[in-house]
Parts: C-alpha cells; sequence; structure tokens
C-alpha cells in the first residue's frame, strides 16, 4: 500500500487543511519542520519519513486565486519525489499544462469539474495511467459543479468512470480532512467490493497505524497523509513497518 503525504499550497506556503474550511486554513505547524516552507516540508516527507510520493493541493489555483505553478516545478526538480498535482484542472489544456510543469499524475477533482464531456477530452489527449479522478465529498455527497454528479451516489460515479476509463481514483471527504475522525471505511470497503480493478486511493481523516493497516486489509492501493505524519501519530518506525509487512 502506498502512502502518499499531502500538502496543500496557498500563498506560498504549506497550509493545514481541517474539514475544508479554507478560508480558515493557517500554515502548517509540524514536528517534521520547523517552518511551513513547502520546500522544507516536502524534503522532510522524503528524508525523515522515506516517502518518494507527493500530493499537492493548489488551493489558490482550485479557487481561481493564483497558483504555485513556478513552486509546483521547483518541488519536482529539487526533491526528485512523484508529484500528484490538484491544480483545479477543469480541461485537457490546463490538464496538458500540468504534467509539463513537473507533474507525475495530474488529478482532476470533481469539485472543479464542468461537465462529463470533460472527462471524454482529458482522456482523448492524456494517457490514462498519468490521470487521477477525484471523487471529492462533503459528508459523503459529491461535491461537483456538474449537476448530474452531485447527485450521484459515490459507487455510482464509480461505475461511470470505470466504464470511461477511469484507473485510478482517490476517495477524499473533505469533511473528515484534518479531523483525525477516520477515513470512512464503510464506503471505502463498498467501493473495493464493487471495483476491485480500480486502482483505490483514500484520503481525510486517518488517524494511525491501526487504521492503516485496516484499510491495507481492506485492499486499499494507497492512503493520503497530513495530519497524522505533522503531529507524529505516525512515525518513521511505524511505516517502515507497515511496508516490511505487506513484503
Amino acid at each position: 500500500m502506498r502512502l502518499i503525504p499531502v500538502m496543500d499550497l496557498k500563498g506560498g506556503l504549506a497550509v493545514h487543511a481541517v474539514r475544508g474550511e479554507r478560508q480558515r486554513y493557517q500554515p502548517v505547524k509540524s514536528v517534521l519542520s520547523q517552518t511551513a516552507q513547502p520546500l522544507a516540508i516536502a524534503s522532510a516527507f522524503r528524508d525523515q519519513l522515506g516517502l518518494s510520493e507527493l500530493y499537492i493541493a493548489d488551493l489558490d489555483a482550485i479557487q481561481g486565486a493564483g497558483d504555485h505553478r513556478s513552486l509546483i516545478a521547483a518541488l519536482a526538480s529539487q526533491t526528485g519525489m512523484q508529484l500528484l498535482v490538484d491544480a483545479g484542472f477543469a480541461d485537457s489544456q490546463s490538464a496538458a499544462e500540468g504534467l509539463v510543469n513537473g507533474a507525475t499524475k495530474v488529478i482532476v477533482g470533481s469539485e472543479t469539474l464542468p461537465d462529463w464531456e470533460t472527462l471524454d477530452e482529458i482522456l482523448a489527449i492524456l494517457p490514462s495511467q498519468r490521470l487521477i479522478f477525484s471523487l471529492d465529498m462533503r459528508a459523503g455527497r459529491i461535491l461537483s459543479l456538474c449537476g448530474s454528479l452531485a447527485e450521484m451516489h459515490p459507487i455510482e460515479a464509480l461505475g461511470h468512470l470505470r466504464r470511461w476509463g477511469w484507473q485510478e481514483v482517490i476517495l477524499l471527504d473533505l469533511a473528515r480532512v484534518g479531523s483525525a475522525a477516520g477515513a470512512g471505511q464503510e464506503l471505502v470497503r463498498e467501493a473495493r467490493q464493487s471495483f476491485p480493478e480500480l486502482s483505490l486511493l483514500v484520503g481525510g481523516g486517518v488517524r494511525d497505524l491501526a487504521e492503516l493497516e485496516e484499510l491495507q486489509a481492506l485492499g486499499v492501493d494507497g492512503v493520503l497523509l497530513a495530519t497524522a505524519l505533522h503531529t507524529g501519530a505516525l512515525t518513521r518506525q511505524q511505516i517502515d513497518r507497515l511496508v516490511v509487512s505487506r513484503i
């Protein structure tokens, strides 16, 4: 199971996401770093915890208030980490530019998706192995500019995505982010059983090693982590133990 640290970018800094209330996000305070500078945080994930992937949410771009393109490019070149980037990509051109700008994979989020046709357009020009779809939710309900998607049950939406050729999907409940309330395993279990062929990533509220082991037992392919890393609730020793246990 992949462990993927999360970095939310706002105003040039790494910020602490809590329950999707973005206007209240403050610079990260972490046991891993004395600063909220993104390069320092990313380097700590790599060097102190041994993690090689990094999920980046460019909150300014997602909210239409600027972007962090140059910073993301610098993170790619200076850390050598594989970057999974959500920058509010809402069309094929911006998604393609994300790959040019340093992203290993671009994340298309339901929150900023205008319509279903956009997904067809993106798949038509970009290889599916460089794409991830994020099913953004709040308390189990899908968030999307696309009205028909917003009305769907998450499992129904996953069925549509799978039929259209999407191979990797994130289940992300913003109401759980930064809460240490757990990832909501009922939906995870149903998604895994319904679509065993999907690469399934889970984010939002993951607490500790015990929960990671439970998610691994459910067959989850990867987990997004932030608060548990910054507070020290999940340590390098525990991460290594989880990795060893799956070999």
